[in-house]
């Protein structure tokens, strides 16, 4: 097995793990009682529109995120894993809304760009106990980013849309980022 291949099983195996993880409130019984009336009812998806920041914490007191796994190429295959808060607001003090549970990796020659696989998990008021979850090709030296929501859990099930991404702050010496988010998804 090359080592590009160890590289993707591993991060198809923790992308499974990180989706197998998410949070469920339902057992299957429900599940299926869910998509029968589904296919029955067809009610109207709804959009949520949602605006929060994540704290990407390499370095320091509180770290967030951690590199698992560095290539012998310079800055190509860096794999790391995140357990970022979400606020409200651009400051870590700010009302906490959930987590983000992912991992990124350095995934081009060219620039410093990221392959991102994330599962944004909520904790507050109406949304608590569900998520969305976003795969896709982040570089993140552009002003902003678009990625796919490809799915979701509880309030967001069958969730497809786009989460818009902006560094709001960056420090290039320690690796710390604050990073603001906007999603639009439909869902039922």
């Amino acid at each position: 097995m090359t080592k590009s291949t160890s590289a993707s099983i591993l991060l198809l195996t923790l992308i499974s793990a990180i989706t197998l993880n998410d949070v469920v409130s339902e057992g299957p019984t429900e599940l299926k009682s869910w998509f029968e009336m589904m296919s029955r009812d067809k009610p109207p998806e709804k959009i949520t529109k949602l605006h929060f920041y994540f704290h990407d914490l390499a370095k320091g007191k509180n770290v967030t995120a951690a590199v698992v796994a560095r290539s012998n190429v310079t800055s190509f295959g860096v794999l790391a894993s995140a357990d970022d808060p979400l606020t409200v607001r651009p400051e870590l003090t700010s009302k906490r809304v959930g987590y983000l549970k992912g991992l990124y990796m350095t995934a081009s020659f060219e620039e410093v760009d990221l392959l991102m696989a994330m599962t944004f998990v909520f904790t507050d008021e109406t949304y608590n106990g569900s998520s969305l979850s976003v795969l896709g090709h982040n570089p993140h030296q552009h002003l902003y980013r678009e990625l796919p929501v490809v799915g979701g859990s509880g309030r967001f099930r069958l969730a497809r849309g786009v989460a818009s991404l902006q560094t709001y702050f960056y420090n290039r010496t320690i690796g710390n980022a604050i990073v603001e988010v906007d999603i639009m998804v439909f869902h039922y």
